[in-house]
């Protein structure tokens, strides 16, 4: 390892339950990220500090701003385009699965304006499955991908907690890590027919260094990783090899996307779910959003196309 990136600072004390899914959004220089368990969906100014949320109707896992100015939702109940300044409300697509023992869990738009979503085994609080369903709580499953055109389809890349997605530079290569495999995949990319092929392994983490969970890709084509439990974030080589880290003040950092008017800011959401007492006291800014300047630009986030453009 040859570096350790500026010490993140604490930008907004959300104390979230699963603050997830920063997404910058350059024409207004806002991150929106959302808390899974809120349910909310939020925008956070760093000019004013403000930030404002929107209560969803279920537990939301993943998110994509949308070229019409609307947001598509991956609700538990299934995917939705919201529109924030009228409420309206559209169920796009039901969930591929059963919504009392799953729910979508990072999702992410291509080049193309395509949505790719994983899924989680997260049963609800006293859910009981239907008769005959044994799972496929601890067994793998499909990433899917969206489209208004083509709807909700499986595409392979099977995990059992999908989480990272990310594309290379030349969209060639798409990144997925199942979180409870410990392990980051590549996969060859067909940008035109949006399909996956030859699967290898990137990295596989030890047990004491944290869970990989959401992931960002670098304007030098680096792929970035949340250490969940590990309390850090690190910047992986092509040969999987860490190259730089960023250690945060709470143990349960989720995904990292790149932000700010040059695109040189890395935001960090974070957890405080899961912590019992003794933890939360010496984490008090658990769940908060955080801050860095990692030494390297990141790229703009595609739209989700639910019309022409680019």
């Amino acid at each position: 390892m040859s570096s350790t990136a500026q010490a993140p600072e604490l930008v907004l004390d959300a104390r979230a339950s699963t603050g997830e899914s920063p997404t910058w959004l350059e024409p207004e220089q806002v991150l929106y990220w959302i808390d899974v368990e809120g349910p909310f969906l939020h925008r956070f100014d760093p000019r004013t500090g403000q930030d404002r949320s929107w209560a969803m109707p279920s537990q939301i896992g993943a998110f994509a701003l949308c070229r019409s100015g609307c947001v598509l939702v991956a609700l538990r109940t299934g995917l939705a385009r919201v529109d924030l300044t009228t409420g309206s409300f559209d169920l796009l697509a039901a969930p591929p699965y059963n919504p009392q023992t799953h729910r979508f869990n990072d999702g992410k738009c291509d080049a193309r304006g395509r949505f790719w979503i994983g899924t989680a085994f997260k049963p609800l609080k006293g859910a009981e499955r239907p008769k005959g369903d044994m799972g496929p709580d601890g067994r793998a499953a499909p990433i899917h991908m969206f489209d208004p055109v083509g709807g909700l389809q499986p595409r392979g890349a099977e995990c059992v907690l999908a989480n990272g997605l990310a594309w290379s530079l030349d969209d060639r290569t798409m990144h997925v890590t199942d979180t409870e495999a410990r392990t980051s995949f590549l996969y060859d990319f067909d940008p035109d027919r949006g399909t996956l092929s030859r699967p290898r392994v990137l990295t596989r983490f030890q047990e004491n260094q944290g869970k990989p969970d959401g992931a960002a890709v670098d304007a030098e084509g680096r792929y970035w990783c949340a250490l969940f439990g590990a309390g850090r974030v690190v910047r992986l080589q092509p040969d999987g090899s860490i190259e730089r880290e960023i250690v945060l003040p709470v143990s349960q950092p989720t995904m990292c996307a790149f932000g700010g008017p040059d695109l040189d800011d890395l935001y960090i959401t974070t957890a405080s779910a899961g912590l019992d007492e003794e933890a939360r006291r010496r984490e008090p800014h658990a769940g908060g959003l955080f801050r860095c300047r990692p030494g390297v630009r990141g790229k703009p986030v595609p739209l989700f196309a639910d019309r022409p453009g680019h």
